[in-house]
């Protein structure tokens, strides 16, 4: 077979870049991934993460890699979970949403990254996001990542936190707004709509619901 595109990985990347390119049927595309198809319940379900990232070797969604040995740890090496199938690390991860802070983008832009200014890649970052609290300046409603409010937080969290305010630490309702600073609950990758609470990776997001386009080879 001949494609016009083949990706060669289907992680974070790989997943949504296909997933974008086959949107035209003129064109056709191939994506190959050396893991499975990304949607084991150890992916599925956060509850699960500590398996695929520390039981991975046994449930294949995780290359397990080591560093070489460092000197600064006396010789001792370090773990290196990487996700493995469809998804990538997104399947295997946190699922923290933060983007990072806009001085940082815009440093990159000042040291000759054209394009990668924090007003440059906002608007992507809108793109993407099908945030639960819906759409403002710095968020987007529409896009194909669900980002969810932590669907059942401890009553000890908050406790946490008072005692953070407590000691002059303030509340941060959103570490994607416009302070980054202070203690709070992060919003997370999980969909919030029938599936609620699920995982959402960059798989689940942009690739697996457009599987059977004509367009789509998916090789795992």
């Amino acid at each position: 077979m001949e494609f016009d595109y083949v990706i060669v990985g289907g992680g974070s990347a790989g997943a949504t870049l296909a997933s974008r390119l086959s949107e035209d049927p003129n064109v056709s595309v191939c994506l190959l991934e050396a893991g499975g198809d990304g949607k084991s319940a150890f992916v599925r379900v956060p509850s699960l993460v500590i398996g695929a990232v520390h039981g991975g070797r046994l449930t294949n969604l995780n290359w397990g890699f080591e560093t070489v040995p460092q000197p600064g740890l006396n010789g001792r090496t370090g773990y290196q979970p990487r996700g493995k199938g469809l998804g990538g690390s997104s399947a295997i991860n946190a699922m923290i949403y933060i983007r990072g802070n806009p001085r940082d983008y815009d440093n990159w832009a000042e040291l000759g990254c054209d394009g990668w200014g924090w007003n440059d890649v906002l608007p992507y970052f809108k793109k993407a996001e099908r945030n639960m609290r819906g759409e403002d300046d710095l968020h987007g409603a529409d896009g194909p990542l669900h980002v969810s409010d932590l669907p059942t937080p401890y009553a000890i969290n908050e406790d946490f936190f008072e005692a953070c305010e407590a000691v002059q630490i303030h509340r941060t309702r959103d570490f994607n707004g416009t302070q980054q600073h202070g203690a709070g609950p992060y919003q997370v990758t999980q969909f919030h709509n029938e599936r609620r609470g699920q995982r959402c990776s960059a798989a689940a997001a942009y690739l697996h619901p457009n599987m059977d386009r004509a367009s789509l080879h998916v090789i795992t």
